[in-house]
């Protein structure tokens, strides 16, 4: 598979480098020297130096025998025009483009119906607000995601040195808690990510990834000693574009909502664009200010503002004044392992939402959704079993699952099916795939269809 990405940001970045360790032919362009620098030393990929909306630039880089080209340069109107000069030179070329601008949010059925028809417009932003509030609905939760339309939830809990399930074996945890069909796909302790057995044991502060039915996981969570409270209050640090759809979205579900904005032409944008939320204008990191608006009785404090330091810091603040949850945006990926010893836990990445998407578009076999786990160590896929692929027809046991991955959950209509070794894959079921990085390209293998049913 040839692919050719567009912009060597920190999305093109680590794209190329996932698919570069999965032995994909990368080819990255940038107009940026020093970013295709930084790309040509640390990854075993292509680079070319020039504009990727350049017909020449993208003839150089094999538009013709491109599968796949990635837009993701941070300007919009750059991925567009890239879009429309491959759809000229290759109109069989796949094309996904990263579009932020919420002007242009109207027009995605357009851009894929017409020229330059984009095959896939990926906007991180919202994807982000997906997960704050997925997040914010969710009482404990670190990480959270859905497949099968929110059928099935993916959460990781921390668990407190008091849990009662700590010292307990996995084949023991549905025993102890009194709960059925609750799957522990992974365990991350000490910033180690562990594919768990039945004879593993749960420790003092793992972060616990389960999988669980949507209709069952309040109940799987009480069991992890996270109960549900009701979300009244939450205080927006940063008034960008995500924090504005994050505003209108908590307006439309009747939240108490306060947006702290410094700057003033921002927030005037930001008065006239929201009915009912609370607009301040100041500096979200004022302690005086924060105390002025009662953090401590805040259920949460959402930070967005394109400062990770700034970010980091409301978020400990916030907590520390007496706000219940803090949520922290975060771009810079090599943050990320530093974030839960200093007591930040649940992180947002408009970076990471972007792979997230380009990844189920990018990976062989049918695969509907992938979710990134702990930055780059695992994903978890929601794919359709095609009818010759081999995990289907016969006993997860005796299918060859390579090491890292475990198959975590069963679709069939309307039914979810919490595997064990006896249980069959039909043709057509939805799986839930949790796998380590190093287990992905054999997972793919796994899910394509045989050569012979052509």
């Amino acid at each position: 598979m040839k692919i050719i990405i567009i912009g060597a940001g920190e999305v093109g970045y680590h794209i190329a480098g996932r698919l570069a360790l999965e032995n994909k032919d990368v080819v990255v362009v940038d107009r940026n020297m020093d970013s295709v620098r930084r790309v040509a030393d640390h990854l075993d990929v292509q680079t070319i130096h020039g504009s990727g909306s350049s017909p020449v630039i993208l003839e150089q880089a094999g538009i013709r025998e491109a599968e796949i080209l990635l837009a993701v340069t941070d300007s919009d109107e750059a991925n567009l025009v890239a879009c429309l000069m491959a759809n000229i030179l290759s109109p069989g070329t796949k094309k996904l483009a990263r579009i932020r601008g919420a002007e242009y949010d109207a027009y995605h059925d357009q851009f894929r119906d017409k020229p330059p028809h984009i095959d896939t417009i990926i906007n991180p932003e919202i994807e982000v607000v997906k997960t704050i509030d997925r997040l914010l609905r969710l009482p404990g939760a670190v990480d959270a995601g859905e497949f099968e339309n929110g059928k099935i939830i993916f959460v990781g809990v921390r668990l407190d040195e008091t849990a009662r399930l700590i010292n307990y074996r996995l084949s023991e945890i549905s025993m102890m808690a009194d709960v059925d069909r609750l799957l522990i796909v992974a365990i991350v302790r000490d910033e180690e990510l562990i594919i768990p057995r039945g004879d593993d044991h749960l420790q003092p502060n793992d972060l616990v990834y389960f999988i669980s039915e949507e209709s069952r996981l309040m109940e799987n969570l009480i069991a992890f000693e996270k109960h549900v409270e009701p979300l009244k209050r939450v205080l927006i640090v940063g008034g960008g574009r995500i924090g504005l759809r994050l505003a209108r979205l908590l307006e439309e579900r009747s939240i108490s909502t306060r947006i702290i904005e410094r700057d003033p032409e921002r927030c005037t944008v930001l008065a006239e664009s929201l009915s009912r939320a609370v607009v301040l204008c100041g500096d979200g990191s004022d302690q005086d200010l924060l105390s002025e608006e009662n953090i401590h009785n805040m259920d949460a404090v959402v930070t967005l503002t394109n400062d990770e330091e700034t970010n980091v810091l409301v978020s400990l603040l916030g907590r520390r004044m007496g706000a219940r949850k803090a949520i922290t945006k975060i771009s810079r990926f090599n943050y990320f392992p530093l974030m839960a010893s200093i007591g930040v836990e649940q992180i947002v990445s408009s970076r990471l939402s972007a792979i997230n998407t380009i990844l189920q578009h990018i990976r062989r076999g049918k695969v509907l959704s992938a979710m990134s786990l702990k930055g780059e160590q695992a994903e978890v896929l929601e794919a359709e079993a095609l009818e010759t692929s081999a995990i289907v027809g016969k006993p997860l046991k005796q299918i060859n699952f390579p090491k890292g991955a475990i198959l975590a959950a069963i679709i069939r209509g309307e039914q979810v099916i919490i595997p064990s070794g006896d249980s069959v894959v039909e043709p057509h079921d939805r799986v839930i795939i949790f796998a380590k990085q190093e287990a992905i390209s054999k997972i793919e293998k796994i899910l394509m269809v045989k050569l012979e049913f052509f």
